[in-house]
């Protein structure tokens, strides 16, 4: 009645072992080490910057204690740890110098980490420590303001000039176009050529309402102002846009878990746990890149002077991602602005890798005519940032491309191209942004907080652990280690799932453990009615066991449900608060129903006459 089979003893021991093995980095602390990321978006990190900076400690005779390569999608990370603070600061110099022989002009950002100090068997077997956030680390933390009146600006810009093009096709005499705050006006010399511009325009230009004005000193003015769905949309977008390039700026910092969130409508929140140097996190936040597409020149004359070191008048000399110097022409065909998307693909003739444009009205006009009149010639994407250009890829022009929709494709392979995509999409902010508030959390004020989260929920398990032994006897001793069983089952998955723990994270695993104590005293109490309403020890834990679990199942599972709530529409501490709640009933639910009873089972399983449940005192009708 009361004996499990053998695989449920060892499904609870494999449990007990991966708890275990996976808890167990989480008391390792960490290490001083060195970290090294891109300075510039075209700058790759791979394993051979790894054998570099390994052969620069080796050759300087400085002894580290692991060296890793790290990839994050497309972005590259080298991270070297040490013993101590001071061989640290040492090689994060001789490796800058080495790296980074132009101080002025940095290909790499060498900054200083700190690295889980696990062992690198536990680290093999896949077992990392969990993240701490900003609260439990220390770190910085900025509040954003995104200028909309900008990238509004920006957005009449464009369609100013998008108007000149229509009616220049449409063959409408205008006497000027011009931006006017948030709008466009159009001024005409009749009424007719005003009309006319009026069906040109709705036709062509669906996201602008257009207004007629009476005459104004001789002229018939034209309004166009973007319906409010497309105000939004272009707001909402520079928000995207600007969220998704500070996401990729940032893991040149190498902060592991960064939170990134949208605040409001204009303002975005970003949180970087670990990292200490504010005026470095500044400057790669507010960094600046643009776009650029020019010809390249390959005329005889051209190669002629570029091999003799010379640039002739009218051209300007780059290179490419290879290091190989290229001649292009000063004329900028299309910025960053005309650049809607960019997304990696495949060639659907070749199947080979290709990144696949997308361009505004303006950029596909223009894309188009260039393309017409340069077929078999080269066209550059060139890529500036902090005042450096380089070009990105230089394609040859193979037809004419109309449409807007633009596949750059060659010999590169996927990676290349998404690499190549990931530049060009999220190379700019799309809005300029200020920062508007700015707090450092030192590792101190973390590590206090750290002591204090453990230490309150450490006092909480004692006071618990102590009260249920004294009120349910050995019942209770089996309760207090199914809840042992539950700490270090929900320490194990948020460290397997990499998840970041914050102080309400802390709070969480103090309210699970309140909730599966819960779920032990309802069914230590199971127990003790069945013996008072005359069941055998036996009988009263088969009963006590199964009858408890309708009312453990459904108190937990109104919980759960009020966690994914949390967790969809929650953010920032709330979402930490949801993630560890959520897991942790989970858990509890385990180690309380099927934990717990595999314990009973196995003291009293085999006791065939079994006479008394060390349970404690058990109350009966009539007793005094």
């Amino acid at each position: 009645m009361n004996r499990y089979p053998l695989w449920k003893y060892l499904l609870v021991l494999g449990a007990v072992l991966i708890g275990l093995l996976y808890t167990l980095p989480n008391f390792f602390g960490e290490s001083p080490a060195v970290q090294i990321a891109g300075a510039k978006s075209t700058v790759k990190v791979d394993p051979a910057v790894l054998s570099r900076v390994e052969d620069t400690l080796a050759k300087n005779n400085i002894t580290h204690t692991g060296a890793y390569f790290e990839q994050n999608g497309p972005i590259g990370t080298v991270r070297v740890r040490f013993e101590t603070t001071d061989v640290q600061l040492k090689a994060k110099d001789i490796i800058e110098k080495n790296l980074n022989p132009d101080p002025s002009n940095p290909d790499f950002t060498v900054a200083l980490n700190l690295l889980p100090s696990s062992p690198n068997w536990l680290t093999a077997l896949g077992a990392r420590p969990m993240y701490l956030g900003l609260d439990l680390r220390g770190g910085v933390h900025f509040l954003l303001q995104v200028d909309m009146q900008g990238a509004l600006t920006g957005r009449y810009d464009s369609l100013a000039s998008d108007v000149r093009s229509i009616l220049r096709e449409g063959k409408v005499a205008t006497t000027g176009v011009e931006r006017s705050d948030m709008s466009i006006v159009a001024s005409f010399a009749s009424a007719e050529a005003r009309d006319n511009a009026v069906s040109e325009l709705r036709r062509g230009m669906p996201d602008l309402v257009f207004t007629e004005s009476g005459e104004n000193g001789g002229q018939f003015l034209l309004t166009g102002r973007l319906t409010d769905i497309a105000a939004t949309q272009v707001q909402t977008h520079a928000l995207r846009q600007n969220m998704t390039t500070l996401h990729n700026r940032i893991n040149e910092l190498g902060v592991a878990e960064p939170i990134i969130q949208q605040q409001g409508a204009d303002r975005i929140v970003v949180q970087l746990p670990g990292v200490q140097d504010v005026a470095k996190a500044k400057e790669i936040l507010g960094r600046t890149a643009t776009l650029e597409i020019r010809m390249v020149d390959d005329s005889p004359s051209a190669m002629a002077a570029l091999a003799s070191g010379t640039v002739p008048f009218g051209l300007e000399r780059y290179n490419d991602r290879d290091g190989r110097p290229l001649l292009l022409r000063r004329q900028v065909i299309l910025t960053g602005e005309n650049l809607q998307d960019a997304q990696p693909g495949r060639d659907q003739q070749t199947q080979q890798p290709s990144v696949n444009l997308t361009l505004d009205s303006k950029g596909a006009r223009i894309f188009r005519d260039v393309t017409r009149d340069n077929i078999n010639k080269r066209m550059a994407i060139v890529l500036f940032e902090q005042g450096e250009g380089e070009v990105v890829t230089a394609p040859v022009i193979r037809s004419e491309i109309p449409g807007g929709q633009v596949q750059i494709s060659g010999s590169m392979t996927a990676q290349e191209a998404a690499d190549t995509a990931l530049l060009l999409r999220a190379g700019a902010l799309a809005a300029p942004m200020e920062i508007i508030e700015e707090r450092t959390i030192g590792p101190s004020l973390g590590a206090d907080n750290i002591k204090q989260g453990f230490n309150s929920t450490l006092y909480g398990f004692i006071a618990i652990a102590v009260f249920i032994v004294i009120y349910y006897h050995l019942m209770g001793v089996f309760s207090t280690i199914g809840l042992t069983l539950n700490v270090l089952l929900l320490l194990a998955v948020l460290s397997m799932l990499q998840a970041t723990l914050t102080l309400p994270g802390i709070a969480a695993i103090a309210l699970t453990l309140g909730m599966a104590i819960d779920a032990n005293v309802l069914i230590n109490e199971r127990i003790r009615e069945e013996l008072r309403n005359g069941a055998s020890p036996q009988q009263a834990i088969h009963l006590g066991f199964d009858r408890a679990w309708a009312t453990i199942f459904d108190s937990n599972l109104t919980s759960l449900i009020v966690g994914v709530a949390l967790l969809a529409f929650g953010s920032g501490p709330i979402r930490g608060f949801a993630v560890v709640h959520c897991i942790g009933i989970l858990t509890s639910m385990f180690s309380s129903v099927v934990g717990v009873r595999a314990l009973a089972n196995l003291w009293y399983g085999n006791k065939r006459r079994l006479q008394s449940i060390s349970i404690g005192q058990v109350w009966k009708p009539g007793q005094k």
